[in-house]
């Protein structure tokens, strides 16, 4: 006897069910944010929870000028991203903001704190709204990175950048007869 394949036999869940890190920090949150989507019925914990237990490449950072232009018009409202929030030198000045974050960078944090925010860790956004009352859930663009640009289908339609050895003039360029290509015009 096999396995029955197409009644969809032998097939394990995909998703994970726990963080792979071993912060003692984030196993901890995972512990309260695990409680939390448990006994409430608030859909914004088991949210948290289930980006508590991503990949680093799957929990992309967030800049402070991101940020600010998506928390716009929402003043009394906390900023909440399961990742690490980044300075950008190009915003030069900073609305007041109330953040909650994993991690921040020491400039981002400085930079909050001076405009009269504040950066809240997610042990106290339990107690401050164990909801998620009053909370804006954001998180950083997942394709941002460089390796993006080779995929298809996450590329721009036509423009999947190839593995190339080299940029140089002999390196996957077309070969038509041009001075550019290495032919000399006769006279």
């Amino acid at each position: 006897m096999g396995i029955d394949l197409v009644k969809g036999g032998k097939v394990q869940k995909t998703s994970r069910t726990a963080p792979r890190s071993e912060d003692p920090y984030l196993l901890l949150l995972v512990k309260l944010y695990r409680f939390l989507a448990r006994r409430t019925d608030s859909k914004f914990n088991s949210v948290v929870l289930k980006r508590m237990f991503m990949s680093r490449s799957n929990t992309m950072p967030m800049s402070l000028s991101n940020l600010a232009k998506n928390m716009e018009g929402k003043d009394d409202k906390i900023a909440v991203i399961v990742g690490k929030v980044l300075d950008d030198e190009r915003m030069l000045e900073i609305p007041k903001l109330t953040v909650c974050a994993l991690k921040f960078a020491d400039s981002a944090r400085t930079r909050i704190e001076k405009a009269g925010g504040e950066c809240l860790t997610f042990d106290q956004l339990a107690l401050r709204s164990p909801l998620g009352q009053n909370t804006v859930l954001l998180r950083g663009r997942k394709h941002a990175r460089e390796v993006y640009k080779h995929f298809w289908g996450v590329a721009k339609k036509g423009h999947v950048k190839p593995y190339v050895r080299s940029n140089g003039r002999k390196f996957e360029r077309a070969r038509g007869r041009r001075a550019s290509r290495g032919y000399k015009k006769s006279i």
